[in-house]
């Protein structure tokens, strides 16, 4: 049982889920990243400062930095939206048809993440930009309706089921004011954190702390292959330090990633 693991033992082998690689390279310097797995987290029933002080204040060390799944802010703080609070009209069911759907997942083309679009940043905005990504598309250029939609409609994420039934029936905005969330882990807890959305496509950084010393595309290079996984790993929190840093301690990505 993980409630029972010493989790103080587990970063001297540093976890990464399977396909992913423990030791990652950016600009001539090598990271470790422990991907460490936690108790499926509810939304609305958890605290973030809880679960980072539970899981990674034991391994957590001077000159370490963690990356955070936006999943797991977005779930404590109850930014959820349920099917039953949406209506599947005729924009949303129309516009779904003609989104591009990606071979990592369906995106927009849920009719449901649709309508949760039009909820969240209105049907005139939603109308413009579906013909912005018209025109977007006349030219070879993708991703044009979510630059034009804005309000983190990208971020939204749930309703499906692919990996836990419980997202079945709920979507996942993004996460409220994430530079805060980071300013007050880094305040309570001492550990310089970001906060990321990352899938198989692309990585966006949501906040960081202040202090970081890391710049925006150094760590978007550190998660880019997605470490923490989309799937049923429950690993929303990645460790990462210096190669060096890691005194004796052999590294086998290859060992301890499947």
């Amino acid at each position: 049982m993980l409630e029972d693991m010493n989790i103080n033992d587990t970063f001297a082998f540093p976890y990464a889920n399977p396909g992913k690689s423990a030791v990652v390279s950016v600009s001539n310097q090598e990271y470790v990243r422990h991907a460490i797995k936690t108790h499926f987290i509810e939304a609305g029933k958890e605290n973030y400062i809880d679960i980072i002080s539970r899981y990674v204040t034991p391994v957590y060390k001077e000159g370490d930095f963690l990356a955070i799944s936006e999943k797991l802010i977005t779930l404590c703080q109850n930014r959820v939206i349920t099917k039953n609070d949406l209506k599947i009209g005729f924009w949303a069911k129309f516009l779904s048809r003609f989104a591009y759907r990606s071979p990592y997942g369906f995106g927009i083309r849920n009719p449901y993440k649709m309508a949760a679009a039009i909820k969240l940043a209105g049907l005139p905005r939603v109308l413009f930009a579906a013909f912005c990504s018209v025109i977007g598309k006349l030219f070879g250029v993708r991703g044009v309706f979510y630059k034009v939609v804005g309000n983190n409609i990208s971020n939204i994420d749930g309703f499906n089921n692919l990996a836990f039934d419980y997202y079945a029936d709920k979507g996942l905005i993004s996460p409220e004011n994430p530079v805060g969330v980071c300013k007050e882990i880094k305040e309570k807890l001492n550990i310089d954190c970001m906060i990321m959305d990352v899938n198989d496509i692309g990585a966006e950084i949501l906040g960081v702390s202040s202090d970081a010393p890391y710049g925006i595309d150094v760590l978007k290079a550190m998660v880019k292959d997605n470490p923490a996984g989309q799937d049923q790993e429950m690993t929303p929190l990645i460790l990462i330090r210096k190669k060096q840093e890691y005194a004796d301690v052999a590294v086998d990505s290859e060992a301890h990633g499947a």
